[in-house]
């Protein structure tokens, strides 16, 4: 590998609260729309729930362990809203005090702290009065914001107001296959517009209160017609750039939903719901922009026949579908290997989506890589898991970002998913994403060859920038 990254580049991993913690209605913690989506007969594979998860709630100082181990600058974690501000009334001390003891343990681990104020789990509470599609949860999301800065201000540096908003409004409010699964196009794009509205209302919170890096994690990819000569196939990735990309992207980085997205969403409500002064305060700058990134798609406007679908799985597709109205959007396979979420591999296209942010956007601020990482069937063979699909997997996403430094993009930080194996959300506990395996009977952990790579890596690139 020819690996070149500046000597303040940050190397982490991460997780998120609902998927590692456990501890589901322990100290003062009460319903997420998750815990009661994990109630829904048929909602989550295996029927398994987040009550326990991989014990990260009792375990964290271990974890914290492992992550100094691992040689890690940076742990991405998330607070829970339903363990902070629980059935949305008076905050929980209690559960402010785990993220007390386990921000202190990180810097005590010489770990940077790296929060997400929301990765998926609002309240139930806040559910009943309406959940995203109303307007007065982006105020209580400021309030919730300001709560736990109140905590953790002091020692916590950076802050990330939302993980993956797509996932949270379409895939939660349009589709149904993530909590709280409702299917309604409407409530789904004023969840869209009061997200970013919430994540304005923050930003300027968090900096009034003194904080010094705040930002937004979005997950992006690249939209690419099957034939670039096809106006059909053209149009059908525009369409889906829209919905994956530049509704999120455009307001919060320029301040403005682009006309094309206002046109696409009109028949759902987009308009209606933007109200004087909220664009400026969406559009409030922000010091970083999270990428995640798993795969890109191919996408074409005509019927598929082929008898296979080169998405990343029906939950996306279905939503896109649900968008596109009448008019086709279909995902053609281009042949490359899968994990086991059934998503490309194909490194390549993260090179070419973080090269594309700061070409296509002027006023990008610096990136960083908040996710990446593949799902694998694992198989713990005498104490080991040779995991090597996923360690060419990190090695190759790496080189790209990399590559990517070199050709102009403006990265200072990759972050693999996960540290643990855990909750993955509708897949149960049957997808393992982690460099760590956790036998979810016992909970013990054990390095995969793939964190042991990572480790590497890591210690590599320090000593290239310590010659330096």
């Amino acid at each position: 590998m020819a690996l070149n990254f500046p000597p303040t580049f940050i190397w982490g991993s991460a997780t998120a609260a609902a998927q590692v913690e456990g501890a589901g209605h322990e100290d003062g913690k009460e319903d997420s729309i998750w815990d009661a989506f994990a109630r829904v007969p048929g909602a989550i594979a295996g029927g398994d729930d987040l009550e326990v998860a991989v014990d990260h709630y009792h375990r964290y100082a271990g974890d914290v362990a492992i992550m100094k181990k691992l040689g890690l600058d940076s742990y991405r974690f998330s607070t829970s809203w339903a363990r902070v501000v629980p059935g949305d009334r008076e905050p929980n001390q209690a559960g402010l005090d785990f993220y007390s003891r386990l921000v202190d343990e990180l810097l005590g681990a010489g770990i940077l702290p790296w929060l997400t104020l929301y990765h998926w789990d609002l309240p139930q509470a806040l559910e009943e009065k309406g959940g995203w599609a109303n307007r007065d949860t982006a105020e209580r999301f400021a309030d919730y914001a300001e709560t736990v800065y109140g905590t953790l201000g002091d020692r916590v540096k950076n802050w990330t107001t939302f993980n993956e908003p797509f996932c949270s409004s379409l895939l939660g409010y349009a589709s149904g296959v993530h909590a709280p699964g409702r299917q309604n196009p409407n409530d789904a794009v004023a969840a869209i517009h009061h997200q970013h509205l919430a994540h304005g209302l923050a930003v300027n919170r968090l900096r009034g209160l003194g904080a010094e890096q705040i930002g937004i994690t979005l997950n992006l990819s690249n939209a690419i017609p099957l034939d670039a000569n096809d106006p059909v196939d053209v149009e059908a990735a525009r369409r889906f750039d829209v919905l994956q990309n530049r509704v999120f992207l455009d307001p919060i980085v320029t301040g403005a939903y682009a006309d094309d997205t206002l046109d696409d969403l009109e028949q759902f409500g987009l308009r209606d719901v933007i109200q004087p002064g909220d664009m400026e305060i969406i559009g409030t700058k922000i010091d970083f922009l999270g990428v995640n990134h798993y795969h890109d798609d191919q996408v074409s406007g005509h019927p598929d026949d082929s008898g296979t679908d080169g998405h990343s799985g029906a939950t996306e597709r279905d939503i896109k579908s649900c968008w596109i109205g009448s008019e086709y959007i279909t995902f053609p396979t281009r042949g490359l290997p899968r994990t086991a979420m059934n998503w490309e591999v194909n490194p390549s296209g993260l090179h070419k989506l973080l090269v594309r942010l700061g070409r296509e956007y002027p006023n990008m601020p610096p990136l960083f890589v908040t996710e990446n990482g593949s799902a694998y069937q694992d198989v713990l063979e005498g104490g080991r898991v040779h995991d090597a699909e996923r360690t060419q997997y990190i090695v190759d996403h790496v080189q790209a970002v990399s590559d990517a430094i070199a050709d102009g993009a403006d990265v200072r930080g990759y972050f693999v998913w996960s540290l643990l194996d855990n909750f993955e959300w509708s897949w149960g506990y049957d997808k393992r994403f982690g460099i760590v395996r956790v036998d979810y009977a016992s909970q013990e952990r054990t390095i995969k060859d793939s964190g042991l790579a990572y480790a590497e890596m890591i210690a590599a690139a320090k000593t290239v920038e310590l010659a330096h």
